[in-house]
């Protein structure tokens, strides 16, 4: 079976799961097929999951069976509703998305950062050749106040939840560092390698960082919190890099002691704190 098809059977099963009905429309609209290919794919999909959808007459549409079962398609919430987040932040175009019943959703939007095009095309550059680049960067450091031309040995990207940026030697601090993207104003040109990704120590090693609810929160609440992120035996294990140990914490509330705060909005704490404290601090002495 061809990628095409496999696809356009799981774009089948998607809609049948999701939304209950599809017809021929459907996937000649997603995939830019005919009408004898649509139907085909249909029928190939009854052949494969028999008994798993029937036509509406009246409503000439193919609608999900009551005794469905899966066949093509591993279904995620997370699939789902990040295909969503997608179009309401404007990222993907409604008519791109499998989705074709969109409920109307919102997300809480934060300031776009702008990364320029050729910045980031040749960041990337560098990074599939191995190669050090020139970068023009503007620091918030209170001695280079200005932007200057510096070099750097980029060989991974970060995501902080905000902010994107490409995890790099500096040749001019002789260390590993975080540069954000929005911050190079300007790209130049390559020469040799510094210290390669392979000797970052702070992104190549993890840190778990053991989380559970707040212990101000009632029995069922903490339950609630469990179930919300996952627990097992009432506590998650974050396996996180070094280099990304700060951010992570920043974004779920937990630098310091998140015991102290107010459990109606920090709903989960470090519970081992100490270690984790000693964590951070010995990836921001190697920064």
């Amino acid at each position: 079976m061809s990628w095409g098809v496999q696809q356009r059977l799981e774009f089948i099963e998607f809609r049948l799961f999701w939304e209950g009905s599809i017809n021929r429309a459907d996937i000649k609209d997603c995939f830019g097929v005919s009408t004898p290919q649509a139907s085909k794919d249909l029928m190939l999909y009854q052949e494969r999951a028999p008994g798993n959808m029937e036509y509406d007459t009246r409503a000439k549409r193919y609608v999900a069976a009551e005794k469905f079962v899966l066949r093509f398609l591993d279904p995620d919430p997370y699939v789902y509703l990040t295909q969503l987040r997608s179009v309401a932040e404007g990222i993907v175009p409604a008519h791109d998305s499998w989705i074709s019943e969109l409920p109307q959703a919102d997300v809480a939007l934060t300031p776009k950062r702008d990364v320029a095009i050729e910045v980031l095309r040749k960041i990337l550059d560098a990074v599939r050749e191995g190669r050090s680049v020139d970068v023009f960067y503007q620091s918030m450091n209170k001695t280079r106040p200005e932007p200057i031309w510096r070099r750097i040995t980029p060989h991974a990207f970060g995501y902080d939840g905000f902010r994107w940026h490409v995890r790099a030697y500096c040749h001019l601090e002789l260390k590993f560092k975080d540069f954000l993207l929005p911050r190079i104003l300007g790209v130049g040109g390559q020469d040799e390698p510094g210290a390669t990704g392979d000797q970052d120590w702070l992104w190549n090693n993890h840190f778990d960082v053991i989380i559970g609810p707040h212990p101000d929160l009632t029995e069922s609440q903490r339950q609630v919190v469990a179930k919300d992120y996952g627990f097992d035996q009432g506590r998650g294990v974050l396996s996180i890099r070094y280099a990304m140990l700060f951010y992570v914490l920043k974004r779920l509330g937990l630098l310091g002691d998140a015991a102290k705060q107010s459990a109606r909005t920090q709903h989960i704490v470090t519970i081992n704190r100490k270690e984790t404290e000693a964590a951070l601090e010995r990836a921001e002495f190697q920064l």
